[in-house]
């Protein structure tokens, strides 16, 4: 579960919330009303949909360049209308649809409604040295993340000789498998404090928040494209035997996963985002450890619970075998063999 808050905390950083125009005080106006100089920026916009969003690896499996594959985030194109006829599925045609947390009437939105709130501040550290950094201190609002058909593809090609050419890449669509159906998320507010430069906070980026309300996964469909039109026996009709055979790719459908810590409706957020460069062995020109993304859960709180609602197997419209819940799930990971720190380290990086 913890993939799907990082993926809820990223698009939290970057995107949308509540509508309202961006607005910036300069030093002297922040000083004026807070008294103490800086930046503030106030981030307003209602709204954020993608039409496609694709990630490309250029030399696929076994490295060949005519192999490259993409994953790719796209409308499902299912038609959903309400009883007066309008269209109700904000992904049918755009893979990512990202707007406000209205629920709890507005409770999960900052006071101002904006997407974000930003306090911005540089300083020359402490002590001598190069220790000079910008500390940005970050409010965002609960969001509303709907995503649509998640599939793999045949990454398409640019030709940039060609005077016709766009930036578009894009991918095959005769060969194209979907995996995920899709996914809503949705989060409460959260506070999170960046620096640049010497980060004497020991880390890039750092949540130390409560996340009102928690954490919630809507609608998560995983696909098995290699069931869809597969026979699984036959029936006796008018003394032949005829095939019986899928016509769609089997399902698991799960209708909610409500994250929070053990026994509250909140959940607790501590965590550390640092960006490292390749980590040399012993000074000398070998690499040890290749450049990566390293997020550091620091569970030093509550463990968590987590409650599964309506899981579907087979399909979406099928019976549902019931929820699951789990409480006081905690992680561990270890410094040393045989040491066990509360918590979850996860790195991100090519191969």
């Amino acid at each position: 579960m913890k993939t799907f808050t990082k993926l809820a905390l990223v698009s939290s950083m970057a995107l949308s919330a509540n509508a309202f125009a961006m607005q910036a005080m300069d030093d002297s106006a922040l000083s004026a009303t807070t008294g103490q100089d800086g930046l503030s920026i106030g981030i307003g916009i209602s709204k954020i949909e993608i039409e496609k969003l694709f990630i490309h690896d250029n030399d696929g499996l076994d490295g060949k360049i005519e192999n490259a594959g993409a994953i790719v985030i796209q409308g499902n194109g299912k038609s959903i209308l309400d009883d007066q006829g309008n269209e109700t599925n904000a992904v049918k045609d755009h893979g990512v649809v990202i707007g406000a947390n209205y629920d709890d009437n507005g409770a999960y939105l900052l006071a101002s409604r904006n997407l974000a709130d930003l306090k911005i501040d540089s300083d020359a550290g402490a002590g001598g040295g190069n220790s000079a950094y910008l500390n940005i201190a970050a409010e965002v609002s609960g969001l509303d993340i709907k995503i649509g058909e998640i599939g793999v593809t045949a990454s398409g090609k640019q030709d940039p000789t060609s005077a016709t050419s766009t930036l578009r890449r894009g991918g095959t669509e005769s060969n194209y498998n979907a995996i995920l159906s899709g996914l809503e998320l949705k989060t409460g507010k959260m506070n999170a404090n960046i620096q640049l430069g010497a980060a004497p906070q020991g880390a890039m980026i750092k949540l130390n928040t409560t996340m009102i309300g928690g954490l919630e996964i809507k609608n998560l469909g995983i696909l098995d494209n290699s069931t869809k039109g597969k026979a699984v026996g036959s029936v006796d009709v008018g003394g032949t035997a005829t095939a019986v055979s899928t016509k769609e790719a089997g399902e698991i459908f799960i209708e909610s996963i409500k994250i929070t810590d053990a026994n509250s409706r909140n959940l607790k957020l501590d965590q550390d985002i640092q960006v490292f460069n390749n980590a040399y062995v012993g000074g000398s020109d070998t690499v040890g450890k290749a450049a990566h993304i390293r997020i550091v859960s620091n569970d030093t709180g509550s463990a968590k619970d987590q409650y599964i609602k309506g899981i579907h197997l087979g399909s979406r419209n099928a019976a549902s075998i019931g929820d699951m819940e789990v409480q006081g799930l905690q992680t561990y990971y270890s410094t040393s063999q045989g040491s066990y720190t509360k918590g979850a380290v996860i790195t991100i990086s090519g191969h």
